[in-house]
């Protein structure tokens, strides 16, 4: 059966991941975290005291930059690894979250980034979420979502997460950070973040996470047989 590429976009703290994540295994495709990637390029970008304005520096980093993906056997979940070293953790922490939209807006980071995103899903049966999924990384992709929730919905989530990992984050604060990373990403000159024509809305503010991979399996499935049934035609 001929497989596709499923992109799904949203703003933050819309479930996008984890439904990306749980739709891919329950395919069989391969998950791509292009946020985390974005994530990744931030922490390099503060550790290394790299200079958001500095054209030299940032292509001197990103050079320096490699971003893969393991799966931890324990836990059977897809973590980020930056020049080798598993980061998934440290990319999650809200010192990245209030740079992260910055540094993603920045051109050349966007470029690197996109060409890295189109070159792990060049054999398709992928499922990749972000921001441009849709509209620029994959605008051929056969399946586009886009999601949204409630802002206090998504903060409640946002918060929830960092609890998981014992960090006390205020709600407030979570609420801030998610205006203006919304703010950013959809008024940023580069790749911003809008609902491709053809994409399907999906609203997470009153569906669970199951109802949430539910629903983006069905209408994953409907396209499957669809492209194939197309195929067998022509």
């Amino acid at each position: 059966m001929k497989k596709i590429v499923i992109a799904i976009d949203g703003y933050s703290a819309c479930g996008k991941s984890t439904t990306a994540k749980r739709v891919a295994s329950i395919l069989g495709y391969t998950y791509i975290d292009s946020g985390a990637m974005y994530r990744a390029v931030t922490l390099y970008f503060l550790r290394n005291h790299v200079s958001q304005t500095n054209k030299v520096e940032i292509n001197k980093a990103l050079d320096n930059i490699e971003i893969t993906f393991q799966v931890n056997q324990k836990t059977e979940q897809t973590e980020t690894y930056l020049n080798g070293l598993n980061v998934e953790n440290e990319i999650r922490e809200m010192a990245i979250s209030n740079q992260v939209s910055q540094v993603s807006s920045i051109k050349e980071v966007r470029d690197a980034m996109v060409a890295q995103q189109r070159k792990l899903g060049k054999k398709k049966g992928v499922v990749m979420d972000g921001r441009d999924i849709g509209t620029v990384v994959f605008a051929d992709a056969e399946l586009k979502i886009f999601m949204n929730a409630d802002i206090y919905v998504r903060s409640s989530r946002r918060q929830a997460e960092f609890l998981a990992k014992d960090q006390l984050v205020d709600l407030e604060d979570i609420i801030e950070n998610l205006k203006q990373r919304d703010l950013m990403d959809t008024t940023r000159e580069e790749s911003p973040l809008i609902q491709a024509e053809d994409a399907i809305v999906v609203d997470t503010t009153f569906m669970t996470l199951d109802e949430q991979v539910e629903e983006v399996v069905n209408l994953a499935l409907s396209k499957i047989i669809g492209h194939n049934e197309e195929e067998m035609v022509s």
